[in-house]
């Protein structure tokens, strides 16, 4: 494509940001730090450091939850600041946008009008189903199988795609991720050992420790608040507990999953039979997470590289690709698009 082009997976936590005119990738957490909610401290993986280590007066703000965006001005900011200063934002250029599927038009529209209505003086914006952009980032033929089922585990959302021959067939957004996982090893470990840790220390438990292996005995010494005596300290945290608070949100998920197979056509169902799920997502690189998927659904499960690059790469994908382009992506302003009906 002629010109500079832009492509934009917005997550919660991180922003992955596709560059034609270097050809390359790059990520920048997406995050402010605001100093009495007013002064904008800091923005981006500068930000980020700050979480949980920040004094009182200034606050880490994620102006994206749950796959959308909660903070429009904060985010149009972040945006702004992160192409313009770190990456020299050209003007003019052409943005394409992941976006997810199963959400309102609302909420659809508010990544169109972030960038469309921002200071980067876009030439044009145009939107593709994040789903699509993720199982082209995968390597899959999206246009020539009959039946994909991707599942995109992210830090805030799992997302649920059934493809059909270049086209969305079913499409579900859980709010339940990676920071659910979190929350849940930190509540339990609240409850059952009466001690505080952090989502960062959470977060570690999560990923040192995994989802399924055969050890049942191992723990890890984390530091945190002892609740009884009100002073910092350390504990062990054993592998039991860990797995035990990520069983209820990893059901939910599996239920999820079943319940589109199950209501996804015949033709399309066998064909997922045959190729199974398709696993990416930051959270894709949980160790165990494909077993544990593929015990509880029974279905093969296979793990991309790179899985939480793999929507970006889709955009690279369909950026390069002026059929995929025409085909995969539309404007809302488009006379035909049904926010305008």
């Amino acid at each position: 494509m002629a010109g500079n082009v832009y492509g934009l997976d917005l997550g919660t936590y991180e922003i992955k940001v596709y560059d034609t005119k270097k050809d390359r990738i790059w990520r920048e957490k997406n995050t402010i730090a605001m100093k009495g909610k007013r002064y904008i401290f800091a923005t981006g993986n500068k930000a980020y450091e700050m979480f949980e280590k920040a004094p009182e007066d200034i606050e880490v703000v994620f102006p994206m939850k749950d796959g959308v965006i909660a903070h429009f001005d904060d985010m149009q900011y972040l945006l702004g600041a992160l192409l313009d200063t770190e990456r020299k934002l050209v003007r003019g250029a052409q943005y394409v946008i992941a976006v997810p599927t199963d959400v309102t038009e609302v909420e659809k529209k508010a990544f169109y009008d972030l960038v469309f209505h921002s200071e980067a003086r876009a030439k044009s914006v145009r939107i593709v189903e994040r789903g699509l952009a993720d199982a082209l980032g995968s390597g899959l033929d999206v246009t020539g199988e009959k039946g994909l089922f991707v599942a995109n585990f992210g830090s805030s959302t799992t997302e649920l795609s059934v493809l059909s021959q270049g086209g969305m067939v079913m499409n579900r957004l859980l709010k339940t991720g990676g920071e659910d996982f979190d929350a849940a090893i930190s509540s339990l470990v609240r409850h059952n050992m009466d001690f505080l840790i952090g989502t960062t220390t959470a977060e570690c438990l999560r990923k040192e420790f995994g989802v399924f292996d055969q050890s049942t005995d191992s723990s890890i010494k984390v530091a945190g608040r002892n609740l009884i005596s009100g002073v910092p300290s350390q504990t062990d945290v054993p592998i039991s507990l860990v797995r035990a608070a990520m069983k209820e949100p990893l059901e939910e998920c599996v239920r999820a999953i079943r319940s589109m197979i199950e209501r996804t056509p015949p033709d399309v169902r066998r064909a997922i039979m045959d190729k199974g799920i398709c696993l990416t997502g930051g959270v894709a690189n949980l160790r165990g997470l494909s077993t544990y998927l593929r015990e509880s659904v029974g279905l093969p499960v296979i793990t991309v590289q790179e899985p939480e690059l793999s929507a970006v790469k889709g955009l690279r994908t369909i950026i390069s690709d002026r059929n995929c382009y025409k085909r995969l992506t539309y404007s809302m302003l488009d006379e035909d698009y049904r926010w305008l009906r």
